[in-house]
């Protein structure tokens, strides 16, 4: 395991394809919502039809991680890598030449199933290869692909779009992901060393063992939690800005795309932090912080840009430290022989946490004819409430990876 204050330049290539392969799965999935003005009418289809559209995929990779987990440590990671991003990339393609409707459906669920096991492999990557003392840093850089597709990815994807067709930007991803699968396929070693480890090889026999842990099961409440609290607040955050903050919306790109390179910037420093101060800390920190700008932010009224922007910058420091100290400390609680499986359940319940939490919040908040977004405010009371929750569930989460410190013989 790495641990040195410098990483080498394997290391350092490990760090820069785990992030590229990051963002394409990230950006994949986040370019399909602002391509909905054009899809809609392309394809002709209906604005419920197109939810289904970008719902499948959070579905269909929850779905995956949880049928993936009972053989994730039955395999060298990097074949189980190379297998899933392959299927991730052939489900991109299906969506660049998607036709109607039931195409793209099928498309958005088969890449959902490949992709959505990816993030999972890469935690146990990162977990293999990298001591808990420098995970941190490691989280930090891997976390600058959601800034980058933020800032970068969307942007860009929106200009092909516009000028050669919605196709484009899915075409664009497969070239990316055709260049780091190659890269993934040459120039990534084995990563097996946890094969000898396991001792159970039926997958559901796995699956159930790793269900079955106290400790695993509290990580997966608090990342059950910490996902839900996340995801409240971003189904109606365009719509606030625009409607009740009465930002213009030909404006809004520069909110996302500072609070974007605000993030980019942040990442490995916050990371870097993080294995200094404590994670748990630096946790706690983060979380105080995204609670005072989400009160602030939740009971506002018509504001000027520059406000908004200040304010979206600081919350986002916030969430940003939040999930990079939080995804270190995880990374620390399986056994080398779970990890696979605890990483992908881990991302299963991540990804149906934030899909639930997208629904409770429809449930809270509602939309005046003019589009003014009302009980905006109590959204962000329940996920200051949720971040409180979630601070007390850390700390025991904290104790558990300290107790395992104290034990030499027992790897983190």
């Amino acid at each position: 395991m790495a641990s040195s204050a410098r990483f080498t330049r394997y290391e350092g290539f490990v760090i820069a394809v785990l992030a590229i392969l990051q963002f394409t799965i990230i950006l994949d999935f986040m370019v399909l919502s602002p391509l909905g003005a054009i899809l809609m009418p392309t394809l002709h289809i209906t604005p419920v039809q197109f939810g289904w559209v970008v719902s499948a995929y959070a579905f269909s990779a929850g779905a995956s991680g949880l049928l993936a987990a009972g053989f994730a440590d039955n395999f060298d990671r990097k074949k189980l890598l190379l297998f899933f991003y392959t299927g991730f990339t052939l489900g991109t393609f299906l969506c660049s030449i998607a036709t109607d409707f039931h195409f793209l459906l099928f498309a958005r669920i088969f890449t959902g199933l490949f992709g959505g096991v990816i993030g999972s492999i890469c935690s146990a990557i990162i977990t293999d290869l990298f001591a808990l003392e420098v995970r941190g840093r490691v989280m930090g850089f891997v976390q600058m692909a959601f800034a980058t597709s933020q800032v970068l990815g969307i942007p860009i994807g929106l200009y092909l779009a516009n000028e050669f067709g919605w196709h484009s930007p899915f075409t664009m991803i497969v070239l990316f992901c055709i260049i780091i699968g190659i890269l993934i396929l040459v120039y990534l070693k084995p990563i097996d060393k946890h094969l000898g480890l396991n001792t159970e090889h039926n997958a559901f026999k796995h699956l159930g063992q790793t269900l079955s842990q106290s400790n695993y099961l509290l990580a997966f409440a608090t990342t059950t939690l910490l996902a839900m609290g996340g995801y409240m607040l971003m189904p109606f955050g365009s719509a606030f800005s625009v409607h009740n903050l009465k930002i213009p919306f030909d404006k809004l790109p520069m909110v996302y795309i500072v609070t974007g390179i605000s993030s980019m910037i942040a990442g490995p420093l916050i990371g870097k932090y993080s294995d200094v101060i404590g994670k748990y800390r630096l946790f706690v920190i983060g979380s105080i912080l995204s609670m005072i700008m989400t009160g602030i932010y939740g009971n506002l009224g018509p504001t000027p840009i520059w406000i908004v922007i200040v304010i979206n910058v600081f919350l986002f420091m916030g969430i940003t430290s939040r999930i990079i100290s939080s995804s270190a400390l995880m990374t620390a609680i399986p056994k080398p022989q779970d990890r696979g499986a605890f990483m992908s359940i881990n991302a299963s319940v991540q990804q149906m946490a934030g899909g639930l939490a997208a629904a409770a919040a429809g449930f809270i908040v509602s939309e005046t004819p003019s589009g003014y977004i009302e009980h905006y405010d109590r959204l962000s009371y329940v996920v200051i409430a949720g971040s409180i929750l979630a601070i007390v569930m850390m700390y025991f989460v904290n104790q558990m990876v300290q107790r395992k410190l104290a034990t030499p013989a027992v790897p983190v």
